[in-house]
């Protein structure tokens, strides 16, 4: 037996906590359903954990992978398209998915889904798996009847935030080894090499030349305040994250992003196509522009162009028009106001806006291709630095003894 807390929500939509003794998370589902709770989250009480515990328990939840979101959309649309019942597609795919965690929350969904709820409220409480834009999406296929459809287009999103996720990566995989390799070249020759050599240049009695002396300078530096040196660093760095999980702190780190150089203006292009392309598929899906607006700027993974998103949702309700407010934002160039522009008039704002989904697609393809090579002149030039110091460093004291024996 295990001793499991639960979050759930009654009728009135109230939500009870409590903690419950079973054999499995199944038979505490049954217990809330018998209680007409609606499950939200359960879990091993951390606290009190039987001897025969299961360590897997209280790991920390695997998250669920982008691939098994995809092949679970795909399942949903290939199942909805035949007609299966939504109740009967989440209770066989709950049972054949590879991922543990997704497995877990179909289960809790279809524990919701039997209590009479309809799939977007089902999925509500797991927006940090789905996201916003998912939930919404949903809930736009099951009003309208076309839930193949909703599922049809995230499989599209998904993919190209794959792909998008996949060459950045590809493109930042080079110098983040490159950089990774000087930093730790940097701590061995400080902390081993160097003071190998000091010891050796003591015994000259002549004057060392100033690059020799900065390089001693600063390994004895390291060598005796290395503790502290590694210290700050870890506490500098688990002071970074609590505040960037802050609404001050996130702000400022998505603000700093897109000002860094080389990196700022292809990160703004691929946030600005999350924005264009889901806000162009619920324009199309029937969504309200309003609600729309509100969803994918939640969805677009950074508060500063968010809140711009926002502002621009502002002032529609005030009355201006999408073209207006876009331009307003300071967001976007010249072409993508003069697609919205011609999408206003001609009544075919989301199939323009689709286009400018292409153009963002096409211009960071270009941008991450070129990044590589913008970045790897920087780095030659740093290690070039940092190894002609070195050799001037240790070098000119042999030089100017071997002058001397001469």
């Amino acid at each position: 037996m295990k001793n499991y807390k639960f979050k759930g929500q009654d009728a009135a939509g109230n939500i009870v906590t409590g903690h419950h003794q079973a054999e499995s998370k199944q038979d505490v589902i049954l217990e809330l359903k018998r209680k007409q709770l609606t499950p939200i989250l359960i879990e091993v009480d951390k606290i009190s954990i039987d001897f025969n515990f299961d360590i897997s328990e209280i790991l920390p939840k695997a998250k669920v992978k982008d691939d098994d979101l995809i092949i679970f959309c795909r399942q949903m649309f290939a199942l909805t398209r035949a007609g299966i019942s939504v109740n009967r597609a989440i209770s066989g795919l709950a049972q054949s998915s590879n991922s543990e965690r997704l497995k877990e929350i179909l289960l809790l969904v279809n524990s919701n889904l039997t209590s009479g709820n309809n799939l977007a409220t089902s999925l509500s409480p797991y927006k940090a798996v789905f996201g916003e834009l998912f939930i919404a999406m949903i809930h736009v296929g099951e009003s309208t009847g076309r839930l193949d459809l909703a599922f049809k287009q995230l499989i599209n999103h998904l993919e190209l935030e794959k792909d998008t996720k996949k060459k950045m990566k590809s493109a930042t995989r080079y110098p983040m080894m490159v950089t990774m390799a000087i930093a730790v070249a940097l701590v061995i020759i400080n902390l081993f090499v160097i003071p190998k050599f000091a010891k050796i240049f003591s015994k000259f009695g002549n004057e060392l030349p100033v690059p020799t002396k900065i390089l001693m300078g600063t390994s004895d530096f390291f060598v005796q305040f290395w503790p502290f040196l590694l210290a700050t660093l870890v506490i500098s760095i688990f002071s970074w994250k609590v505040f960037i999980r802050t609404e001050k702190g996130e702000l400022f780190k998505d603000t700093m992003i897109l000002k860094l150089p080389i990196v700022g203006p292809i990160y703004t292009r691929i946030t600005l196509g999350r924005f264009i392309r889901p806000f162009a598929m619920m324009l199309e899906a029937g969504v309200p522009m309003l609600q729309a607006l509100s969803v994918t700027a939640k969805a677009v993974g950074n508060k500063k162009i968010g809140n711009a998103v926002l502002g621009m949702r502002n002032g529609i309700e005030r009355g201006d028009t999408l073209l207006k407010t876009a331009g307003s934002s300071g967001q976007f160039n010249t072409l993508v106001l003069q697609m919205i522009a011609v999408g206003e008039e001609t009544g075919q704002v989301s199939e323009l806006l689709e286009e400018v989904g292409d153009f963002y697609e096409q211009e960071v393809e270009y941008d991450l291709k070129r990044m590589a090579e913008a970045i790897e002149p920087i780095l030659l030039v740093f290690m070039g630095a940092m190894v002609l110091v070195l050799a001037l460093g240790i070098f000119l004291p042999m030089w100017d003894l071997s002058s001397n024996m001469g």
